[in-house]
């Protein structure tokens, strides 16, 4: 897949202004018919209405590639809320990380196992704060269950 997509990054490069349709863009993007025709009727795509079907140029795909919303640029107070390099990661990144779902994550912070501070809407968790859940809960959990598994329990 990710062939595919340096492929279609290269061709768009090469051919900016030819146009394809939904059904096309959709399948350049990865993602649904209906999320193209979404981003289109937001005005967050550009694209023109050639008789009865939808023309999107292979630019205007890339320029909305590019300033499509992602978790990972969001800031707070004009700081990255997830900035790896500091340390803080989001709550499904955490959930990655150990292996888990994302609401045993949730569910660990919610009752105090897991400390994470509130950054507007987002839950935000350090990674010294991940280490020590791992430690504490995690790994005594995978312990207890070899140890019963062993004893014949």
């Amino acid at each position: 897949m990710e062939n595919e997509n340096e492929m279609t990054h290269v061709f768009m490069q090469e051919t900016p202004d030819q146009a394809v349709s939904i059904s096309e863009a959709a399948r350049i993007n990865g993602v649904t018919r209906q999320a193209i025709y979404v981003a289109i009727k937001q005005n967050k795509l550009k694209a023109c209405k050639n008789e009865s079907r939808w023309m999107i140029k292979l630019s205007a795909l890339e320029e909305y590639r590019k300033n499509k919303y992602s978790r990972a640029k969001s800031t707070y107070k004009g700081e990255l809320l997830f900035d790896n390099k500091k340390g803080y990661y989001s709550i499904n990144q955490v959930a990655n990380m150990l292996g888990v779902p994302a609401q045993k994550i949730y569910y660990a912070t919610r009752i105090g196992m897991l400390n994470a501070s509130r950054r507007g809407a987002a839950w935000v968790v350090h990674i010294d704060d991940i280490k020590e859940y791992g430690e504490k809960y995690l790994n005594k959990q995978h312990i207890s269950t070899d140890t019963e598994v062993m004893s014949g329990a």
